[in-house]
């Protein structure tokens, strides 16, 4: 009397292991399906969103086609729990399946910020203050303290972490450096080279003639004369509010610490962020017996030795 129950109940089992079947079959391939996301996205997921909220942004985003088979999918394939927040460009047709494993590994968008060499750090607090994704505000930095590259960072991440990133490496790449200069430098400090280096970066922008300025300015320190930088007295009107450029003669006439034309030696500080290559130019600098140089009115310079040898540059580099 029993057994057609049982059968009633063996095919109720049957039917819904089927169906469960079939929807999983179903969900299998419209997950792996091309999505439909015409073009890239980047989408925003927040701390603390379950994964209903993630299946509806997506959805109402267009980078899944369902946030039912994408919830289903996760809560059968993986973890819900595990998806992690961020930011994330989603390419064009990306798969729910591939949605689902980058939310998983947190593989969110990278940014870059890219420091140039010679920049100041007023030219890059205005680069840290514009780019997008950074948060929180910036404290002092010191000049000549941030090392020009790319630095990779995440949407939520702060400008002062970013800054002490930068910070740690001029700090390594300077040490190392100068562990390497040569034998009998005439520089007393990491300090010192940072400081010409950040002249030298300024004065050219050509590889081929950072170790031959570092030279030159290097020669001039020895034999006690003035360094006659034009940048560095451009640093020093800048930090006084009084320079608009170009510089003039009665601009190498102000007195300020910076003015290589009036003090002796270094001026007191860096006046720009100096590159890997131009602090390797002034540890390892190139030997000659020039004392001079002026633009060649082609990009580079014309060296000299002597006075006489300048002035004649001068005059060819004026009547271009």
């Amino acid at each position: 009397m029993f057994r057609p129950a049982v059968r009633i109940f063996s095919l109720a089992v049957s039917l819904t292991f089927m169906a469960g079947l079939t929807l999983l079959v179903y969900v299998l391939v419209s997950i792996h399906r091309p999505g439909p996301l015409e073009n890239d996205v980047t989408v925003v997921l927040d701390r603390g969103m379950g994964l209903n909220p993630i299946s509806d942004l997506l959805e109402q985003q267009g980078v899944i086609a369902s946030a039912l088979d994408f919830g289903f999918w996760v809560r059968t394939a993986g973890e819900p729990g595990a998806l992690k927040a961020g930011e994330y460009l989603f390419p064009t047709r990306v798969s729910g399946a591939d949605v689902a494993r980058m939310l998983a590994q947190g593989d969110t968008l990278k940014r870059k910020l890219t420091i140039s060499e010679g920049l100041d750090v007023a030219a890059v607090w205005v680069l840290l203050a514009d780019a997008e994704g950074l948060t929180g505000d910036l404290e002092a930095i010191a000049e000549g303290t941030l090392l020009p590259e790319t630095y990779i960072y995440e949407r939520g991440d702060t400008r002062a972490d970013l800054v002490a990133r930068m910070t740690v490496a001029m700090t390594q790449v300077s040490a190392e450096l100068w562990a390497a200069r040569d034998p009998e430098h005439p520089l007393a400090s990491v300090a010192e080279a940072l400081v010409l280096a950040s002249i030298v970066e300024k004065e050219t922008g050509l590889a081929s003639e950072r170790a031959l300025i570092a030279g030159v300015f290097l020669n001039r320190l020895e034999r006690g004369m003035r360094l006659q930088s034009d940048p560095t007295v451009a640093y020093g009107l800048g930090l006084m509010g009084e320079f608009e450029g170009p510089l003039t003669r009665a601009d190498l006439e102000v007195d300020h610490p910076f003015n290589t034309y009036l003090i002796r030696g270094l001026p007191p500080g860096p006046i720009a962020n100096p590159g890997r290559a131009a602090i390797e130019a002034v540890l390892h600098p190139e030997t000659t017996e020039f004392l001079y140089f002026v633009a060649d009115g082609e990009g580079g310079h014309a060296f000299a030795a002597t006075l006489d040898d300048h002035n004649r540059n001068v005059a060819r580099y004026r009547q271009q």
